[in-house]
């Protein structure tokens, strides 16, 4: 009940006044049944931008520390995310992928919509990263299509760091449906994973016009952020 408050009251009517989002190629999500709707992601923004333009209700799976916030601002962030339909995921340890898996496989069986950042993360500067197999498993699994989505002009409306939202134009493009029967039973088959997840990656790069980085986004991340750590903290060098 409230998800729809959110969306066609609260948070849907402010959304569109502030970004002005267009929208291409919604014939192609599916207008019922269970399908996987796979995006780059730019912005925090993106989170609540899809569900308040999708017909219908689309469930995303988060990273668990949208949830567990401290202070004011946690507890309004995680109350955001579960009342727009967001799932909590754990991305630590081991087991965090399959627990990944295992929520979104449950949103699917009640042939529902699903919304997956191959990415894993955020862009932290625009461009599009390598897909982590998930939802290749997911495609598989569940046998349902997965249709490619491209969010634009998010990352210059909102950075990462951004607060208050910059006045800029908003395209959300969605592609054909990628059907993937033709894998069906491979879905322990490592190459059979990769390549249909870089296929996903390769359509929402058609749809998007992004550079593409072929390294994890959180890699990058790590790296740029241990550089600049080096840059500011040099060595000092050894006597």
């Amino acid at each position: 009940m409230f998800y729809y408050l959110l969306k066609y009251v609260l948070l849907g009517p402010l959304l569109r006044l502030v970004f002005r989002p267009r929208i291409e190629g919604l014939e192609h999500v599916p207008p019922s049944g269970a399908a996987i709707v796979a995006g780059n992601h730019l912005s925090f923004a993106d989170h609540f931008l899809m569900p308040a333009i999708l017909k219908r209700r689309i469930t995303f799976l988060a990273k668990a520390e949208y949830f567990t916030g401290p202070g004011l601002k946690g507890r309004l962030t995680a109350f955001f995310f579960h009342s727009a339909g967001q799932i909590p995921v754990d991305r630590s340890g081991k087991e965090a992928g399959q627990a990944a898996i295992r929520e979104g496989l449950g949103v699917l069986s009640k042939d529902e919509l699903l919304g997956i950042y191959p990415e894993g993360t955020r862009s932290h500067d625009g461009r599009l990263y390598k897909g982590k197999v998930g939802v290749a498993v997911m495609a598989l699994r569940a046998r349902v299509p997965v249709v490619p989505c491209a969010m634009i002009g998010t990352f210059e409306a909102q950075p990462p760091g951004k607060v208050i939202p910059n006045i800029h134009p908003v395209v959300i493009r969605f592609g054909k449906p990628l059907d993937f029967s033709r894998y069906e039973g491979m879905e322990g088959e490592k190459a059979v994973l990769r390549a249909i997840t870089d296929e996903i990656m390769y359509a929402i790069l058609s749809l998007s016009e992004q550079e593409y980085v072929d390294q994890y986004a959180a890699v990058a991340k790590a790296e740029e952020a241990a550089a600049a750590k080096e840059r500011k903290f040099p060595r000092m060098p050894l006597s």
